[in-house]
């Protein structure tokens, strides 16, 4: 498939089309011919699962947020000149690839893969392309397509951030091939975690090559160097932004001090905010799942190499299964505190090893809300319900908001009032109760501001006031959110859930 013909407009801040308002779902998906990739696999599917929802409107929303990714967001499938598949997917609104964003707008289509070779060879071309994203800068969230150049290419060009380079001197970390350079931890998790979701779903070894090996051993170099103190910290990653904005940047450029627990630092959250204490627990959480996946990718694809790389493969396994094991323990350590108000034992948000604890959630993924999705903990743990409770109350999580047009976790990085569909979604895909997963639904039928697709975040009171209309993770969210009910729940999303 081509590149987009036209700039992508951005819109970030929030929005009102009043004149396109409708009390029932119309079809939102793009014509045929201005698709930017097709699927018949995935179209049949959505057919398929669409026809069978008794709720007219759900049937709809599905039908246009499900293929959102595959119709709207795939920028190039072309071939590299070596013939190696290779696959840029921007976020939306924003023409730039975060590897965050792009690993969980293709995730629903996994399960496809095998049956689609097309699809199959996007989803190849999508572990190539972060592949020789994390070697080119294992630092950088976003990347832009090549190093051409242009307003989108220039829009943080003056970011103060900077790499280690010749005798202790530093070079600058932005290029033209960065969009942006925020160190986060689950950017990282997220290469593994597509890496593994597409061996998991195809068994094919093909991206799975020495490059590959390098780049996960690149993660396993970073994330090592991110377990040290503030004060023992080499100067490895430095950030700065003007900004309006406190949370575009970092404090004298590294962020608040921090000890060394045996967790991760973070500078960002996957809200592009900064951290307020290094240690963001979900992203830690994440990387012991996505290491432990990964470890078992290496050993299973090492067979194709000769004998040299296989031993290489299964020392890197098992450094990887080690650095799993020290996140681990270091949450046990430190992420379960007592929560002062509800006086039970709790996951924070963040820490920072000195005893200092954020109590709070972010819609973002990965979440505390999302722990059993991320495969850390089962939903019914007791500590994650009981933190559960904590980020689904305002009196205990500082960015949960109620209001006349619903309830749900926002982010800092939309403000005060502002909820995420992505958290009712992320409440469903976690809860154990049907009566819970049918009003999720509900309130996502009714916040879409009658566009009938997901938005980055409604205002409490009108959801007619929202950001980024443009918004592919939260669609391919909302669209595996309605597949796992399907198969695992048919009784809820067969039946009429209308009130």
């Amino acid at each position: 498939m081509g590149r987009f013909s036209k700039l992508v407009v951005v819109c970030l801040w929030p929005v009102a089309l009043a004149s396109e308002q409708t009390q029932t779902c119309v079809d939102r998906r793009p014509a045929e011919h201005e698709r930017t990739f097709r699927s018949r696999v995935v179209d049949e599917e959505v057919e398929r699962i669409a026809a069978s929802l008794e709720d007219a409107d759900l049937a709809c929303m599905f039908r246009n947020a499900f293929p959102n990714c595959l119709d709207t967001t795939v920028y190039s499938t072309e071939q590299i000149d070596t013939g190696v598949d290779d696959t840029f997917i921007v976020t939306g609104d924003i023409p730039a690839m975060w590897l965050r964003d792009s690993m969980n707008q293709v995730l629903p289509y996994m399960r496809y893969a095998k049956t689609d070779p097309a699809l199959g060879r996007l989803l190849r071309g999508l572990v190539e392309r972060q592949t020789s994203q994390i070697k080119r800068d294992a630092y950088a969230n976003a990347h832009n397509f090549d190093g051409s150049g242009g307003a989108v290419a220039a829009q943080h060009s003056d970011d103060q951030t900077s790499k280690p380079s010749f005798l202790d001197t530093t070079v600058t970390g932005m290029t033209p091939f960065i969009f942006e350079r925020k160190y986060e931890l689950d950017t990282l998790c997220a290469f593994l975690k597509l890496s593994a979701e597409y061996y998991r779903a195809t068994s094919d070894h093909t991206p799975f090559h020495r490059d590959w090996m390098m780049a996960v051993e690149i993660v396993v170099q970073v994330m090592t160097s991110q377990q040290s103190s503030t004060a023992d910290d080499q100067g490895i990653y430095r950030f700065q932004r003007s900004a309006s904005e406190p949370t575009d940047t970092l404090a004298h450029g590294k962020g608040f001090p921090a000890a060394r627990t045996g967790l991760v630092r973070s500078a960002f959250r996957p809200s592009d905010d900064a951290t307020q204490y290094a240690f963001l627990i979900p992203a830690n959480a994440m990387a012991v799942v996505e290491l432990k996946n990964v470890a078992h990718v290496l050993r299973e694809t090492k067979h194709q190499f000769e004998y040299d790389v296989q031993e290489h493969s299964r020392h890197l396994a098992d450094r990887v299964d080690r650095l799993a094991w020290e996140i681990d323990e270091a949450l046990k350590r430190e992420a379960v505190v007592m929560h002062g108000h509800r006086r039970e034992e709790v996951y924070a948000y963040e820490v920072d090893g000195f005893g200092n604890v954020f109590h709070m959630d972010d819609a973002n993924v990965p979440s505390l809300l999302s722990l059993p999705y991320l495969g850390y903990v089962k939903s019914s743990d007791a500590t994650y319900l009981a933190t559960r409770r904590v980020v689904l109350n305002n009196k205990t999580n500082p960015y949960y908001f109620e209001g006349l047009s619903g309830e749900g976790v926002g982010s800092p990085h939309t403000g005060i009032d502002q909820i995420w569909p992505m958290s009712i979604i992320m409440r469903a895909l976690t809860s154990e109760h049907d009566h819970e997963i049918i009003e999720c639904l509900e309130l996502l039928k009714s916040t879409t501001g009658s566009h009938w697709v997901m938005h980055e975040s409604f205002f409490k009171n009108d959801a007619s006031i929202f950001s980024r209309p443009w918004f592919s993770w939260a669609n391919s969210l909302f669209g595996e959110l309605i597949v796992r009910l399907w198969h695992d729940k048919p009784h809820l999303v067969k039946a009429t859930i209308s009130v």
